[in-house]
């Protein structure tokens, strides 16, 4: 029999929740099963409801299911919030104190469990025990999860929880539970990781030197990631005073040649909006993260979105180019992430990287390796390179479009750089056509930069409708796919990670055969559905749209492509 099961966690922040969740996830590792999850949290730092969502099989699964087996309700107002999610013959555990009088739940005394096993703290330990018991997963595994996970804070805190585990697996150890599966242990499928420290680790890989950032989430923990690297690598992490300092201050790292990223939210974006500009004006390579919520302004600032596409396409004054990406997953993240480094360094440009709430917090299995690349190359020169340095222009005309860089202080060649227009030593200058020169220069470099952009990847692409849709949107949208084949529905999906410069002959093809494709996003406005139509002059037949600040279930997606077969 497959396995497919999605057990929810919540309660109040601060009721040890992600702690539940961990240990849940880790069990399933460790026994050779597949999973993913999704945190949903309110900005509280105490109080308010939250929930961790975790889906579990034994095939690779990559979106959150809308059905839930299990409920674990550490406070009654979870309970009544998602009772209606439980299927058919699915159960809630709660708090044996003022639990509803229902079939479908069993009441457990996890405070009291806990105070006998060495203190209430330990509560939401006695309720992980009691879920994979009901699940009817091993405690020997259990007991490996926990050692490891508190080994760290002494022998007295790990016997401690290894009780509390223990009450709560004996306390449900003997319910019967329709879901129940037998477990195989077995070596892990991957590694679990999360959207933030995969960014994190792709800088790395990248030979980022230096990340500045002002606080917001959710692209705090990718910096969090970094900063807990910063003594085994070679790499300084700085928290600045607001946005505005971190972008200039990762400008004036890459100007004396050292590799440098920032991240932050739309809002925090906007703020960058101006060093955005000085990067393309200078051709100072940069990389800079928005980790998308929605908005405007604060907006809600702990869930997710996907509006922020056209306006990092557009940002800043006037025109220059930039790469723009979104990964669909960890794993993509973290290539997508050296590459951008390579390919700002290559081109002298910045390179913006669009994640999201959902993709940084959830956690995914990545199976294959994340592969570093290889031997960094960087594109500067020194005195041995140019003829005469000392008749450096920073800025000289080429076919390419991309002039020697060079670094100050590094030789004879004088680095002249300004945030005004320039002639080709770097001096400013009002001149007409000196004005001409430079915009064609930096717009020259398009025409290969295109040429770096991966085209669209396919799911089913001969299939007579399309689903299209960018980032971490990905995995919900191929599982939609695969609903809709079940039902007889000849459906595929284009799924886009490389978005600027746009690939639009390769967009073209990847459209050719079908006979309607609609669009799939979490904006109101189908921002890449416009896109397409502006670059190609093709028109969706559709759109499955979401923006209420929670990632996709697939059967959403499904059933709005239903909606306009009828």
């Amino acid at each position: 029999m497959s396995v497919d099961i999605s057990v929810k966690i919540g309660g109040e922040a601060g009721q040890g929740i992600q702690t539940v969740g961990d240990i849940l996830a880790r069990v399933c590792l460790k026994c050779g099963l597949y999973l993913m999850a999704i945190n949903d949290f309110e900005s509280r730092i105490r109080g308010g409801h939250s929930f961790f969502q975790i889906r579990i099989s034994d095939k690779p699964v990559n979106a959150p299911n809308h059905g839930i087996n299990l409920l674990l309700a550490l406070d009654k107002k979870s309970f009544d919030l998602h009772e209606k999610e439980l299927v058919k013959g699915g159960i809630s555990l709660m708090e044996g104190v003022d639990t509803p009088a229902k079939k479908n739940v069993i009441a457990i005394p996890f405070l009291e469990l806990a105070k006998e096993s060495g203190g209430k703290i330990t509560s939401n330990i006695v309720a992980a025990g009691a879920c994979l018991a009901l699940l009817g997963a091993p405690f020997g595994v259990i007991r490996e999860v926990i050692t490891e996970g508190f080994a760290s804070k002494g022998k007295d805190i790990v016997e401690k929880n290894l009780n509390a585990a223990n009450a709560g697996y004996e306390a449900a150890g003997k319910i019967s539970y329709k879901f129940a599966f037998k477990w195989k242990v077995s070596r892990p499928r991957g590694i679990l990781i999360d959207g933030s420290r995969a960014i994190a680790l792709g800088a790395l890989a990248a030979d980022c030197r230096f990340a500045s950032f002002y606080p917001m989430s959710p692209a705090t923990g990718i910096m969090a990631h970094l900063a807990s690297a910063a003594n085994e690598f070679p790499l300084v992490v700085e928290q600045a005073e607001d946005e505005i300092s971190a972008v200039n201050m990762i400008i004036g790292a890459s100007f004396a040649g050292a590799r440098a990223m920032t991240a932050t939210s739309g809002g925090g974006f906007c703020l960058m909006t101006e060093g955005l500009g000085l990067s393309g004006i200078t051709e100072t390579p940069i990389v800079i993260v928005n980790a998308q919520r929605p908005g405007p302004a604060t907006g809600m600032a702990t869930r997710t979105a996907q509006a922020d596409l056209l306006f990092i396409i557009n940002a800043s004054q006037d025109e220059f180019p930039r790469f723009v990406f979104a990964p669909g997953s960890p794993a993509e993240a973290f290539e997508t992430t050296s590459r951008a480094f390579h390919l700002s360094d290559k081109y002298q440009v910045p390179a913006i990287i669009l994640v999201d709430q959902y993709l940084n917090d959830s956690l995914f299995i990545a199976e294959k390796a994340l592969k570093a690349p290889g031997k960094v190359k960087r594109f500067i020169v020194s005195d041995n390179d140019l003829k005469k340095p000392a008749e450096y222009k920073r800025y000289a005309l080429t076919n390419s479009g991309i002039s020697p860089r060079a670094i100050p202080c590094n030789g004879r060649a004088i680095v002249m750089v300004s945030g005004n227009e320039h002639k080709e030593d770097g001096h400013s200058s009002e001149s007409a056509q000196t004005r001409i020169e430079m915009v064609n220069k930096r717009n020259a470099k398009v025409v290969k930069m295109l040429f770096e952009i991966n085209p669209p990847e396919t799911y089913f692409p001969g299939s007579k409708i399309l689903l299209a849709g960018w980032g971490s949107a990905k995995g919900a949208i191929r599982e939609a796919v695969d609903m809709l084949r079940k039902d007889g529905i000849d459906a595929g999906c284009v799924n886009f990670n490389d978005l600027w410069p746009f690939p639009a002959a390769a967009t073209e093809k990847a459209f050719l055969t079908c006979e309607k494709f609609y669009m799939v996003e979490q904006n109101s406005t189908v921002q890449l559905g416009r896109l397409i139509k502006e670059q190609t002059a093709l028109s969706y037949s559709g759109a499955v749209l979401k923006y209420d600040g929670r990632p996709f279930y697939p059967v959403e997606i499904a059933d709005g492509i239903k909606k306009y077969m009828r």
